[in-house]
């Protein structure tokens, strides 16, 4: 049974980084009493892809925040270079509302932005809170109980829990959310810093069991980001920097940059990148960002989804909270809208998460757009958010572009 007499806010939400904070100002901005809980105080640093596709740029603009990212000192990424070895390829995305370049902030940066806007809506942000309890009545959802900062246990209740939580949310092991679409993890994935490494634009070097990519973040450094498989794993941990510097000689290039370079941070990595669909809501409760939808980290698509569900899910509740519609019939909606938005880009995710060499088809394609700006820009675009995958992808369009080289 839920403890009478305590405070109820119309939302709670667990977790105030990528979903989080835009889930809580979202709501604030509608008028909601909302409570933000992290354990984590701000600004801090969290495992991440970093990279803010177009279409997530184009959130941050209406959201009034993208000029704070563009004034911490972090580059636009405007093209894409793809090394695939024999020779490579470069594209810019076409624009999605105006906003042709991606970004790569510092999760010490952008989460701050994020947080502080959050509060500036006026949501009341609770640092260094664990959440250790969801609070359940009659099988509804009611609340969280967790030790605050201060080391005292705290109860709060809402009218809604939504947990932006990450993968290993608490909220969805609480309610038992049912998973689909679920595939085990492909690659296991490690990235550090570079000063003095010069780049332009961020760079993909895929390769037979190996992807390597580089882009620009705050600071003037270089982050590369390498992935093995899975199963490699264990070997690859037992000398991670021995391991990198033996992956990057695929990518001649970049190795002699990073040679010239100073490496400015520990390698950080993980191989357990599960992917997954959950079912994103129940009574009293809701899912958003890697909580709900998780998947590897091949494209980077991490961040720019959270911005995407966070606007799809406060949609969602404010329509049912202020009785438009019914909350179950408005999450439901939520959940399809997420499934149609991402479900090309699980597949594809998939397909270059399992690290093997490009079919002829692919071969093809990629040696006619080394000759084919304009198709180039388009299949940047399609990796990018700003070109339909299914589109793209199409036999026909892909026997067009081979037709034409």
């Amino acid at each position: 049974m839920r403890e009478r007499g305590l405070p109820v806010y119309d939302v709670i939400v667990v977790g105030a980084r990528c979903a989080g904070s835009p889930t809580a100002m979202l709501l604030a901005r509608k008028g909601y009493k909302v409570l933000l809980l992290d354990r984590a105080a701000f600004p801090s640093d969290t495992m991440s892809t970093h990279f803010i596709h177009p279409p997530g740029v184009a959130q941050l603009k209406s959201w009034g925040l993208l000029e704070q990212v563009r004034a911490s000192n972090c580059p636009p990424i405007s093209k894409m270079r793809i090394d695939v070895g024999p020779f490579a390829f470069m594209g810019s995305p076409p624009p999605v509302d105006s906003i042709a370049e991606g970004y790569a902030p510092r999760r010490t940066v952008l989460d701050k932005i994020l947080v502080d806007a959050a509060v500036a809506a006026g949501a009341e942000l609770r640092e260094g809170f664990r959440v250790q309890e969801i609070l359940i009545d009659y099988d509804r959802v009611v609340g969280v109980r967790g030790r605050a900062a201060d080391g005292s246990t705290v109860a709060e209740e809402a009218r809604i829990v939504v947990g932006a939580d990450g993968m290993r949310s608490l909220l969805a092991k609480t309610v038992q959310a049912s998973e689909y679409n679920a595939r085990p993890a492909l690659t296991c994935s490690y990235y550090t810093y570079w000063s003095g490494v010069p780049i332009d634009g961020g760079e993909l070097y895929p390769r037979e069991g190996r992807m390597i990519i580089a882009f620009p973040t705050n600071d003037d450094l270089v982050c590369t980001l390498f992935q093995w498989p899975n199963e490699k794993f264990h070997e690859f941990r037992t000398d991670i920097e021995g391991n990198f510097l033996k992956t990057v000689e695929l990518a001649p290039n970049l190795a002699e940059r990073i040679r010239q370079g100073k490496r400015e941070a520990n390698f950080v990595g993980t191989g357990v990148l599960p992917n997954f669909f959950r079912k994103p809501y129940g009574a009293g409760w809701a899912l958003v960002g890697d909580a709900g939808y998780h998947k590897d980290p091949q494209g980077a698509q991490g961040i720019t989804d959270a911005f995407r569900d966070a606007e799809l899910v406060a949609e969602a509740i404010d329509a049912g909270l202020s009785e438009r519609q019914a909350l179950d019939e408005a999450l439901a909606n939520y959940e399809r809208q997420r499934n149609e938005a991402t479900i090309a880009w699980y597949e594809l995710t998939l397909q270059l998460a399992s690290l093997e060499p490009p079919p002829p088809s692919m071969q093809q394609l990629f040696a006619a757009l080394r000759e084919n700006k304009t198709e180039a820009d388009r299949f940047i675009g399609a990796l990018s958010g700003t070109v339909p995958i299914p589109e793209f992808f199409a036999p026909e369009n892909i026997r067009r572009i081979v037709g034409v080289a």
